[in-house]
């Protein structure tokens, strides 16, 4: 472990990498700058090679062309960050990983795919074990007090709870983001900044440097702007063309913005999720479109150049940013343990915003509800009683049915078996 001084939050991927430690003979830990890869990883490893310092780099590329593998020496676990700035280190992890024939030798922290792959000759697969990283959830920074569990839910069990938060502050909280370093910040106001710097860092230089192609700034801009209005939606390229050319007044090319939105996901800054395809009694028509996210609600709020008076003002923008706060949320508390989130709709236009996969089978579906009305709340039934009435028999029944508020304070479970759960209540 390290012997670091600065206070460390814990994060729900620590108990994971632990695990992982003692299977594999390295681990990956990808995610988006700023979310706190280094800072956990730094907990677990015994020595480091910080390939962010640009004298290390320096010095690191150097020794790369002749002695790589002197890089690979020191206590393990030995943490690589940001190991992606020389490629040809995976191979030597590899190599120095099948030579030691043991576990937990090193940790490998990355905020971007390699730039040249070309460089990379083997896959990894069975010396690596692969992790996602997020910004914190509302758990992690410790705005969800936790009295409601997910797996509580899987059990099927009774809940109880209430949330502190208001909806003042999860408009707060959505543009501040989950940043770790904005929790270090006690002036709300300057705490809201970081995600600004976030979101210019992208457009500035990260995109650019990403793969070394050179990519217009103010066309960035316009594409995030986009992809911001567009959160929660299955929007084809064409409809983000078609948006920035009726906001801003420009014609940007479809092909070129596939190939900007391909470098955002390099540096997991979209963070779309992926459609799911059930067995349903009849042949409906499925919709297999991504659904529209960035890994973090502040990201869209700083690219709509908005704040948490503004999202107040606005509260059709709000749902739709509150929506992808509950999705960073819930990701961050499934994924770690092998779980993954999806959303549903078909040609009829019953849509689900999120299906809950647990590693093996289990799977519970979740509406999402800003407001949290008793008439939001009904309609979100209906929905998703009509989805499990679509599915075959032979499908595996969901084990629950959740409405994700925010405004709705109070925790609890329907006779019916809905679960009303606020996000400031839930943790993992």
């Amino acid at each position: 472990m390290s012997n670091s001084k600065i206070e460390y939050r814990p994060r729900i991927i620590d108990s994971v990498i632990k695990s992982r430690l003692k299977s594999s003979g390295a681990l990956l830990i990808e995610g988006p700058k700023w979310c706190g890869k280094t800072t956990t990883a730094e907990q677990f490893s015994r020595s480091k090679l910080s390939l962010g310092d640009p004298d290390e780099l320096s010095r690191s590329k150097l020794l790369a062309l002749n002695q790589i593998n002197s890089l690979l020496e020191g206590k393990t676990p030995r943490l690589l960050d940001e190991w992606q700035t020389i490629p040809r280190l995976w191979d030597a992890v590899r190599s120095e990983v099948d030579r030691r024939s043991s576990f937990g030798n090193f940790i490998l922290t990355g905020s971007a795919t390699p730039p040249n792959s070309d460089e990379i000759q083997h896959s990894g697969t069975g010396r690596f074990a692969w992790l996602r990283m997020r910004t914190m959830s509302l758990f992690e920074s410790g705005e969800s007090n936790g009295s409601v569990s997910l797996k509580s839910l899987f059990e099927k069990k009774p809940i109880s709870g209430v949330s502190s938060l208001s909806v003042p502050d999860l408009a707060y909280l959505a543009s501040r983001g989950g940043f770790p370093n904005s929790l270090k910040i006690k002036d709300k106001e300057a705490s809201l900044a970081v995600a600004r710097d976030y979101l210019d860092g992208i457009i500035n230089s990260d995109l650019s440097r990403v793969d070394g192609i050179r990519r217009d700034p103010s066309y960035i801009s316009r594409i995030m702007r986009s992809y911001a209005r567009l959160q929660g939606e299955q929007a084809p390229l064409t409809r983000i063309a078609n948006d920035i050319s009726a906001s801003e007044g420009s014609s940007p090319n479809v092909n070129t913005i596939a190939e900007y939105i391909n470098a955002l996901k390099k540096i997991f800054v979209v963070d779309d999720i992926s459609a799911w395809n059930p067995n349903l009694r009849s042949k409906s028509a499925l919709r297999t479109s991504d659904t529209r996210y960035f890994v973090d609600p502040s990201i869209a709020v700083a690219a709509l150049e908005t704040s948490p008076e503004g999202l107040l003002k606005d509260l059709q923008t709000f749902g739709f940013i509150f929506e992808t706060l509950c999705m960073r949320d819930l990701r961050a508390y499934v994924e770690p343990s092998g779980g993954k989130v999806s959303h549903y709709h078909d040609a009829s236009g019953l849509e689900c915003d999120a299906v809950i996969h647990l590693y093996g089978g289990d799977y519970g579906l979740v509406e999402i509800k800003l407001g949290g009305s008793p008439e939001e709340i009904e309609q979100s039934a209906e929905n998703m009683r009509a989805l499990e009435k679509k599915l075959n028999p032979r499908q595996k029944k969901p084990s629950f049915h959740m409405v994700l508020t925010g405004a709705n304070n109070v925790a609890y479970r329907r006779e019916d078996g809905l679960y009303v759960v606020p996000i400031g209540c839930l943790k993992p």
